[in-house]
């Protein structure tokens, strides 16, 4: 291979990652799911357990283990720092985009490849859900990688070309889309392929794809983990596919309930500034001029029935969050991309100074919302974290009650896990989808450790009168339910949490009765 080939393959692969990279360290992790995800991480490193995934020491079954195992890694190689807990979501995002880049310069060519990339990378919604630790880029990445290679396995077919491995490469990224986070890394790529192959004519290849190699590769990358769990947990099945998964998808009891349409508006919303320049393109589109490479049949009608099924699948359910919708991105970026190429006749100038100066106005942009975040957004812990340290040191123990705070034991590098005392009996707790309902049935795979970790409300003055000291963390109303915390200045207090540092012999002399 040459060396301008060489570096025509990687030199704009690395420009992507580098702008991923680029913000990805300047914001703390936002509360819950970034802390809750790279604490499950961390957990993975401090108990030496890269099985079982658990949250403050209890089995976390609410997703399988591969963002843990990426990040527990980035975290044992780069250390405890905000850019190494966001390596499986920058992954994710990067891996989506060099398959999308990848696929459209094989079969279409360069210069819209290049126009593709930029497009889906200055999306803020895409460049946001990349810096964002929790599991739904990773999965995007993950299904954006199969279904790319399963339509190159069926273009290379159709062409005489070798197709063996990437059609066993695509059952491989499928085994890895299951374990990022569950069925949907199977359900989603296929029914993309199958629709694609029925609408475009090659119905008969929908059973070509079937591939014995290919199902045997994928049960040997996801089958061990889940077999493992159910041998380990014999209610894991029932609650991860049941419980997690179906029920989730078709009943209405859960969190985050939109109407069907949520989606449209918030792609719209999200992809600005890129969406006018659509509008622009597609109400004056030209023919293709003589020399203009000519689009593969097909890979147009992928990209818009990717980008149905997507967005038609996550708006079926009751419960709806932005980046169940992430993996819509890459086809959204090809199509606003090939409009704007279409009108310009494929010229990297010609598609017009205003498509040039959209890319530079997103990207401006992504950067500016991550600033926003970082100055606005005042929910972490991060601030009490050299506190708390400091009296952890010195053997006052720490409690947490009423919530979990996930992200303190991050920035703590905390080795156990945090008592955590509410009223875990409330006959209202099976019905709401927070952060005590998580721990709730976590400590149901394991009784043995909730029971030291899951506290009632008859042991809180147990823990006043059994230390000098005691840190206490928690809501900033928790003194209404604990009045003696009201007793004694808050130490630190941030927009959701406060810490306070409870001397026994002051509650004792306002009153605190100890045996």
């Amino acid at each position: 291979m040459s060396v301008t080939r060489l570096r025509s393959n990687w030199l704009w692969p690395l420009l992507m990652l580098g702008w991923l990279l680029l913000t990805a360290g300047w914001r703390p992790l936002a509360v819950p799911d970034e802390g809750r995800y790279a604490g499950v991480a961390w957990e993975m490193i401090r108990s030496g357990d890269w099985l079982t995934p658990t949250l403050n020491g209890l089995p976390f079954f609410h997703k399988p283990p591969l963002f843990y195992w990426v990040t527990a890694s980035s975290l044992s190689v780069f250390g405890l720092n905000l850019v190494a807990a966001r390596a499986a979501s920058i992954l994710g995002a990067w891996m989506g985009a060099v398959a999308l880049w990848w696929f459209v310069k094989r079969w279409v060519g360069p210069n819209q490849a290049r126009w593709v990339s930029i497009a889906l990378l200055t999306q803020p919604f895409f460049f946001g859900g990349g810096q964002y630790a929790n599991l739904d880029m990773l999965v995007a990445g993950c299904i954006s990688t199969t279904i790319v290679l399963a339509a190159h396995a069926v273009l290379s077919a159709e062409q005489g070309q070798p197709y063996r491995l990437a059609l066993w490469s695509a059952y491989g990224m499928a085994g890895l889309g299951l374990l990022a986070k569950g069925l949907i890394g199977l359900v989603l790529p296929g029914g993309v392929l199958v629709f694609w192959l029925l609408l475009s004519g090659r119905w008969r290849r929908i059973l070509w794809v079937l591939s014995v190699p290919g199902l045997l590769l994928f049960a040997a990358v996801a089958a061990p983990w889940f077999l493992a769990m159910q041998h380990l947990y014999p209610d894991f099945f029932h609650y991860f596919f049941v419980y997690q998964h179906f029920q989730r998808f078709t009943q209405t009891g859960f969190n985050n309930a939109h109407p069907v349409w949520f989606y449209v508006p918030l792609i719209i919303g999200l992809t600005l500034p890129w969406w006018p320049v659509w509008v622009w393109s597609w109400f004056g589109r030209k023919a293709p001029s003589p020399g203009e490479q000519p689009v593969v049949p097909g890979v147009r009608l992928l990209m818009v029935v990717w980008l149905v099924v997507i967005v038609g699948f996550f708006s079926m359910p009751n419960s709806k969050l932005a980046g169940y919708v992430l993996p819509a991105l890459p086809p959204l970026a090809y199509l606003l991309a090939d409009g704007a190429l279409q009108r310009s006749q494929g010229r990297w100038w010609g598609a017009g100074r205003a498509v040039l100066g959209t890319a530079i106005v997103s990207a401006a942009v992504c950067v500016a919302l991550i600033g926003a975040v970082v100055h606005y957004d005042k929910q972490s812990t991060r601030p009490m974290a050299p506190t708390v340290s400091a009296l952890l040191k010195e053997g006052v123990p720490l409690l947490y009650v009423e919530e979990f705070t996930y992200d303190l034991p991050f920035y703590l590098a905390l080795r156990e896990p945090v008592p955590t005392l509410t009223d875990w009996d409330s006959p209202e707790l099976p019905l709401h989808d927070n952060d005590r309902k998580e721990l709730f049935d976590a400590g149901e795979f394991r009784p043995d450790a909730a029971q030291r970790l899951l506290l009632r409300p008859q042991q809180w003055r147990v823990w006043l009168c059994r230390t000098p000291r005691l840190m206490v963390v928690g809501p900033p109303d928790a003194a209404k339910q604990f009045p003696e915390l009201g007793w004694q200045p808050a130490a630190v207090q941030v927009k959701r949490k406060t810490l306070w540092v409870l001397e026994r012999s002051q509650l004792i002399s306002h009153g605190l009765v100890c045996p």
